[in-house]
């Protein structure tokens, strides 16, 4: 199938920011826990690849302090003013090579997946970690759990499940692996890391799903309507339903995190 160049989620709308804001309370506190595990303290030197908005930069940087180094980069790097000490770089993941050698951690979140140089993309995460060093990727595998209302019991619900439904075509229609998550343990292992593991973390009912959703789909709503997905009033519907507190069960797909370390 042929597909189309470019993000999806273009980092220039306006909406990128609630999406990152929204991602950020949803997820910043489950990789803070895995790097927190695998031991990040002051004085590591840490790349947070892809990073999108500032706050999960900032946070690396709460934890390495002076002493250490949180390198922040991105294709597009607009969202990240305001992220403090932090050192950000223009970086293309799948074609460039990494911004140092030498780093204790590695990190990506939900970049692989829109990265069409997967292979090459995880080779340079691995090939940048001094010996010893920690590399944590994590994806979300919408094919684990596709649905944005679980419990699909009304109109509501299963219209919102055919909008997302509508956004996985969208997705995969420009190369996106949706099922990138379950593989990461093995990719790992195939980068010759050590002590893989990994886990997988399913918010539901969150507050933020919900402010998530409404920012994706005004994002590509007119991309919906010109693929004959969705039409405008069907979104508005959608939209409406979200105001009104009419979809207080919303789920986001699987967050599959997998980390292992580079042998001395």
């Amino acid at each position: 199938m042929a597909t189309e160049d470019g993000y999806l989620l273009a980092n220039e709308q306006r909406e990128a920011g609630t999406r990152f804001a929204a991602l950020a309370t949803l997820f910043d506190p489950v990789t803070l826990r895995h790097v927190q595990d695998l031991g990040i303290s002051s004085g590591w030197r840490c790349w947070e690849v892809g990073a999108g908005g500032p706050e999960l930069a900032r946070r690396l940087a709460d934890l390495v302090g002076p002493d250490g180094l949180v390198v922040a980069t991105d294709i597009d790097t607009s969202w990240l003013d305001g992220a403090g000490d932090v050192q950000v770089l223009r970086h293309d993941i799948g074609t460039d090579p990494p911004p140092a050698i030498g780093f204790d951690l590695v990190h990506a979140r939900l970049v692989l997946t829109h990265v069409p140089q997967r292979a090459a993309a995880l080779a340079t995460m691995v090939a940048a970690l001094r010996p010893g060093g920690r590399l944590l990727v994590e994806e979300a595998d919408p094919g684990l759990q596709p649905l944005l209302c679980p419990d699909d019991h009304g109109p509501e619900q299963q219209l919102a499940n055919r909008l997302r439904g509508g956004f996985r075509t969208l997705m995969a229609g420009r190369g996106a692996d949706l099922a990138v998550g379950r593989t990461l343990p093995r990719l790992l292992r195939e980068q010759g890391l050590a002590d893989v593991a990994g886990d997988a973390y399913f918010p539901l009912t969150h507050p933020a799903c919900a402010v998530l959703e409404r920012a994706t789909v005004e994002q590509i709503r007119d991309r919906l309507v010109d693929a004959g997905i969705a039409t405008a009033a069907e979104i508005d519907q959608h939209l409406d339903n979200l105001a009104a507190g009419r979809l207080p069960e919303l789920a986001t797909a699987p967050l599959v995190s997998a980390w292992g370390r580079k042998p001395q």
